[in-house]
């Protein structure tokens, strides 16, 4: 379980909470998660080695993060974005796209756009401007990716509620009425896992 380990560790500095991650993120819930999923699933395979989720500020956030992390991937059964045409490409002088290379959704929160794979290949340490399609390739730089995500978008909203966090997550593309399906989807896997985890959802569980 190295990768597990990886995330349960990743964060775990400086945070005080009641629970570990490692208390409700067994090996029990890898597997419920992972048997949703059929065994041709690219994805399934990671599910077998997370570092230590370390430890979050809530059982909220790790059911938020679940939550979203299973709705972009289907359960962990799609770890890149099926439309592949658009390269997601923002010239800017800061992120230069590299020739040839499309930057659409890959990996466990589905990291799109240059900027994105460079600011996250900068902090976890792969080239994701160059080398974008490591984000789905590499077990561990799937992981890291999608908590480095987290972290620096959504960790500090949880508490403004579930629908918060979907809006950092896929802004626009859900929120206001859009994809109201997709949004409740999200929303239906967040209070399933609340209730595995006996913690009340709160409020504003919609964008």
């Amino acid at each position: 379980m190295a990768l597990l380990n990886v995330f349960l560790g990743q964060y775990s500095k400086n945070v005080g909470c009641q629970n570990s991650v490692a208390d409700l993120v067994t090996p029990e819930f890898f597997d419920g998660i992972k048997n949703q999923a059929p065994a041709t699933c690219e994805g399934k395979g990671a599910l077998g080695s997370y570092p230590e989720f370390g430890r979050t500020d809530t059982k909220r956030e790790v059911a938020a993060f679940f939550a979203h992390v299973n709705h972009e991937t289907t359960d962990f059964c799609s770890i890149e974005e099926r439309d592949k045409t658009n390269p997601y490409c923002t010239p800017k002088p800061q992120y230069p796209c590299a020739n040839g290379k499309f930057y659409y959704g890959r990996g466990l929160i589905q990291l799109t756009g240059n900027g994105n794979n460079m600011d996250a290949g900068n902090a976890i340490g792969f080239d994701g401007l160059n080398s974008p399609e490591t984000v789905a390739r590499d077990r561990v730089i799937s992981f890291k990716t999608a908590l480095w995500y987290w972290m620096r978008y959504a960790h500090s909203t949880v508490k403004q509620g579930f629908g918060e966090t979907i809006w950092k997550i896929n802004g626009a593309a859900e929120c206001g009425g859009q994809n109201r399906e997709q949004v409740q989807d999200r929303v239906r896997r967040y209070t399933d896992y609340c209730k595995r985890f006996d913690v009340d959802p709160g409020p504003n569980l919609e964008c």
